[in-house]
């Protein structure tokens, strides 16, 4: 009793306010993040669990209104993660690894995106809808893995392969989203036209993104130079972030790519400019706990109500594991890859989030669907909530699965 009382205090007095809301996510976040330390799992799905305790699918601790304003956080939070895997992309290691991950990066992807399509017209889904989750199966969120990294300060080979990986998956799954929902309109319609448009458009999409982030690199790098105080190239280089990030949201490109090619830039230009992304290395924690306790808050529940969408989203999640493990798996048998690589890499690719979400709501706000018949946008609410599903199941079983692969090839930074 005593504790509804306080519950309904925070209700009606506190929980309107954003500052309370951050606070609390952080505070909840820090506690669960802790527990699941404590059972030997990353502290991402403490956060993550967190979340779900305060948001929607719980207590409703966090209003509607004040989720939408943190998710300018969770975009200032993948900026960030963007620049750190984008900084382990030096020249010197694309001449070890380049070919490799681009062959591993390609088979990985296309092997999940044939599994999950296939499997899923088998099962009864409609070609059109299997073909579009498909396509969104090949994402990989990039958050859990580089937490993970930072937090057991991992360096090798896995890693390297790992982040190369991460970083070539998002771009490759723009191409692949678009060709497959070229596809797809042309089904819907009966239309057989749009499919080069689709893939000059996405091509096109990641050559922006990748001019945006050259352009804010190169100005964080000139800027930086001859600074010597860490607090002044902090500040420079948030700043540059920010615009760089806002831009390439303002424009619908990728602020992932974008970011990603400020911190390639950055490490390759020089040497030094490590201490840029090391004067980061302060800010990163809260931001890291407060980017999943919100991804815990959105997450809903109310999907694992429908049965249909039960067993579909089982399907879907299933045969996405085994499209990412044994891609990589046979992959890197052929390419003679250390065992240890080959055997776990797969692992690390499972955690979904972002990426397959912004997909889905792209096709969600479609022209082309909102002008389809109701049966058409039943079946698009349904894909809805299968990715939702998967993203709920992935976000707390792929981090622990990530912290075993990369702590079966640890290699601690000196």
């Amino acid at each position: 009793m005593f504790i509804v009382k306080i519950l309904e205090v925070i209700e009606n007095y506190f929980s309107h306010h954003i500052i309370f809301s951050a606070g609390l996510l952080l505070v909840a976040g820090y506690i669960f993040g802790q527990l699941s330390e404590k059972v030997k799992l990353p502290a991402i799905t403490g956060y993550i669990m967190a979340g779900i305790l305060v948001g929607s699918s719980g207590l409703k601790m966090i209003q509607h209104e004040n989720m939408q304003i943190l998710n300018i956080l969770s975009e200032v939070t993948l900026s960030f993660i963007a620049v750190i895997i984008g900084g382990e992309f030096s020249f010197y290691k694309l001449r070890i690894y380049g070919s490799k991950i681009i062959i591993l990066t390609i088979m990985q992807m296309l092997l999940t995106f044939g599994l999950v399509t296939g499997g899923l017209i088998l099962i009864g889904l409609s070609t059109f809808v299997a073909t579009l989750l498909g396509a969104i199966a090949a994402a990989t969120a990039p958050a859990a893995t580089v937490v993970i990294v930072e937090k057991l300060k991992a360096r090798g080979e896995f890693v390297d392969y790992l982040y190369g990986i991460v970083a070539l998956d998002d771009a490759g799954t723009v191409i692949l989203f678009s060709i497959a929902f070229a596809l797809s309109a042309q089904a819907i319609t009966g239309i057989a036209s749009g499919l080069s448009h689709s893939i000059i458009h996405a091509l096109m999409e990641i050559f922006y993104s990748l001019m945006i982030g050259l352009i804010g690199g190169l100005i964080i790098h000139f800027t930086s130079l001859k600074k010597r105080s860490i607090n002044e190239i902090k500040i420079l280089t948030l700043g540059f972030l920010f615009i760089t990030t806002s831009v390439a949201i303002s424009l619908k490109l990728s602020p992932l790519i974008a970011n990603m090619t400020v911190g390639m830039l950055l490490i390759n230009l020089r040497k030094k400019n490590v201490r840029i992304l090391n004067a980061l290395e302060p800010i990163t924690s809260p931001l890291y706990a407060i980017f999943f306790s919100i991804a815990g808050a959105e997450l809903s529940l109310e999907v694992f109500r429908d049965s249909s969408v039960l067993l579909v989203g089982l399907a879907f999640i299933l045969l996405r594991a085994i499209g990412k493990y044994f891609g990589v798996f046979s992959t890197a048998t052929v390419l003679k890859l250390n065992h240890r690589v080959r055997n776990y890499l797969g692992l690390a690719l499972l955690p979904q989030a972002g990426v397959a979400i912004g997909l889905v709501l792209f096709v969600q706000a479609s022209p082309l669907v909102r002008a389809a018949s109701p049966e058409v946008q039943q079946q698009i609410v349904k894909m809805i909530n299968i990715i939702l599903m998967s993203v709920f199941f992935n976000e707390l079983v792929g981090p622990p699965l990530s912290k075993l692969a990369i702590m079966k090839n640890l290699n601690r930074r000196q």
